[in-house]
């Protein structure tokens, strides 16, 4: 287990790995093949590796499995950047800029002193967050940038929350079909999917509401059948 009181990361090791990965898309014919298209299955892979590991040490408290899937992560943001490197499109010293600017800008709270309210909770810096994002975006629909392959109770909850934002300041209410005390809309003979797609995006709704990540729930409950 890492101690507490390890050091803070010096940065060597990064740029160590950067010219690991250097070397291996030169010399390595399967590193040098693959593309940005290539390697999103791996991407996805690793994603959700990372999500199980996740999950193994909040249940177990080993976190081992996490720190080897993460370095399996920074292994794809390294692959895809060197690649990008590799044809002149940008570095990963681009990459950690942007976000940096990113973070700087959307956390006034933290890194401007005029910002500065240690009264904020958790609730407020998203929101502010949030509206920051909207101001940069500029988006002309509610689902623009949110991926459309997200598993379905993660993209439902996106939307909804969406759909919150976009009338909480014009005094209207987004409504969820299904939701509230009644059962719902009555079945639909010649589309029976329909009514129950209804009753589980109201289930979205109502852990949305509730706070809670819904995949996250349902993810949870099928490991407890296991």
């Amino acid at each position: 287990m890492v101690e507490a009181s390890k050091p803070p990361a010096s940065g060597e090791p990064l740029l160590e790995f950067l010219g690991v990965m250097r070397r291996l898309r030169s010399d390595c014919a399967w590193k040098a093949g693959q593309t940005h298209r290539s390697l999103v299955r791996y991407l996805l892979e690793e994603a959700y590796e990372t999500v199980e590991a996740i999950e193994d040490g909040d249940r177990t408290g080993d976190w081992e499995h996490l720190r080897e899937e993460l370095g399996d992560l920074l292994l794809q943001v390294y692959f895809h950047a060197v690649i990008a490197e590799q044809a002149g499109e940008f570095t990963l010293d681009d990459v950690a800029a942007d976000i940096t600017a990113k973070m700087r800008r959307r956390n006034p709270h933290v890194f401007d002193a005029s910002a500065a309210d240690p009264a904020l909770d958790a609730a407020q810096v998203n929101e502010a967050w949030e509206a920051i994002k909207a101001t940069e975006k500029q988006r002309d629909s509610v689902t623009e940038g949110i991926p459309a392959g997200l598993p379905a109770l993660l993209y439902a909850d996106k939307v909804l929350d969406r759909l919150g934002r976009s009338v909480r300041g014009s005094g209207e209410v987004a409504t969820v079909p299904g939701a509230g005390p009644a059962a719902g809309p009555p079945p639909d003979e010649d589309d029976p999917g329909r009514e129950l797609g209804d009753r589980l995006l109201a289930l979205v709704a109502e852990s949305h509401a509730a706070g809670i990540d819904p995949e996250q729930a349902l993810r949870d409950a099928v490991r407890r059948l296991l």
